[in-house]
């Protein structure tokens, strides 16, 4: 294939192109280069896709697949706009962040959509489901549900994650002290990722099939419990689990999901208790195969020990509030 990488130099895209490369095709990325290397054997066109002329390098060309990583609507739709008429199919990454209810366990793609994102100019990431409802729908429109594969995907993990979210269990569990105290949320809180190079694996075999619908591209359902014991299996050491409950962690002002002072992968229930156990079953039908959630783990510590296990982070709380809230919660 002629494969088209609107990204390709950042961490998802990147292992898409690198994966097609391998493949044997023909993997050409468009992008800032400001997020990364181009893989090996990628050509790069550098380009500002919020520029005017950003596409005129590659609208000329027939591409086989275009693979589609954005989620601001106005980049989604000029890339449409020049190179729909040249693309036989498109792969849109899309979230599972798309959904209007999180609070129902086990859903499936026909579960309600939130309302798009309407109107133009950048977008912050509070509005990030409805701007990728927005997108979805522009792929759909122009390419038509034929040529258009829309991946849903779940929180992606693993080797080269920049996010710092799933990464903070492992790296957290090796700077431990053996037998040691880590605060953690409730430890049934359902956990549900999708490993990077498994879902760029997928990306590049749905262009290659054309694959047509929309999926939920996420692993199995797990738990935190799980995650804790593959996670101190991978860093050779046991801990001590110190669980805290929805309205403590509240009350101490500590986040869910992400950001500083949070507890990542954490998310408050029931409200939340859908988020995490999307069904996979039509992903698995068209060809994704989640690997066991022991070597995401594995992969993700390897990525934490080279980045640094006791850097400052973007996500999860720092040891010196983790030792105040241990405190408090054993008063």
């Amino acid at each position: 294939m002629d494969l088209l990488v609107l990204g390709g130099t950042a961490w998802l895209g990147a292992a898409t192109a690198r994966t097609a490369v391998a493949r044997g095709h023909r993997v050409t990325a468009l992008a800032r280069g400001s997020s990364g290397d181009v893989p090996a054997g990628v050509g790069l066109v550098r380009a500002d896709r919020a520029r005017a002329g950003a596409y005129d390098e590659v609208a000329d060309q027939t591409w086989d697949a275009v693979v589609e990583v954005g989620w601001q609507p106005d980049l989604v739709r000029s890339a449409l706009d020049r190179l729909a008429s040249r693309a036989r199919h498109w792969v849109y990454v899309s979230s599972c962040s798309v959904y209007a209810d999180d609070a129902t366990p086990g859903t499936a793609e026909d579960a309600p959509l939130l309302e798009p994102h309407t109107g133009s100019g950048p977008v912050d990431l509070e509005s990030y489901g409805p701007a990728t409802v927005a997108c979805e729908r522009l792929c759909v429109e122009a390419m038509g549900r034929e040529r258009c594969t829309v991946a849903r995907a779940g929180l992606i993990a693993g080797y080269g994650d920049p996010s710092d979210r799933f990464g903070y269990w492992p790296a957290r569990v090796a700077r431990a002290a053996s037998g040691g105290p880590v605060l953690t949320p409730h430890l049934d809180v359902p956990v549900q990722v999708v490993d990077v190079e498994d879902l760029a694996a997928w990306l590049v075999t749905c262009a290659e099939n054309r694959r047509s619908g929309a999926y939920n591209a996420v692993g199995e359902v797990s738990s935190l419990h799980e995650v804790l014991a593959h996670c101190q299996a991978a860093a050779g050491r046991t801990v001590r689990p110190e669980p805290a409950s929805d309205g403590w962690l509240a009350e101490h002002e500590v986040e869910p999901w992400a950001g500083p002072r949070s507890l990542p992968l954490w998310l408050p229930q029931p409200a939340y208790a859908g988020f995490s156990t999307r069904h996979n079953d039509a992903a698995r039908a068209a060809g994704l195969t989640p690997r066991p959630l022991a070597r995401t783990v594995a992969a993700a510590l390897s990525w934490e020990r080279a980045r640094g296990l006791d850097r400052e982070r973007q996500a999860g709380l720092t040891p010196a509030e983790e030792e105040l809230l241990l405190t408090r919660l054993s008063r």
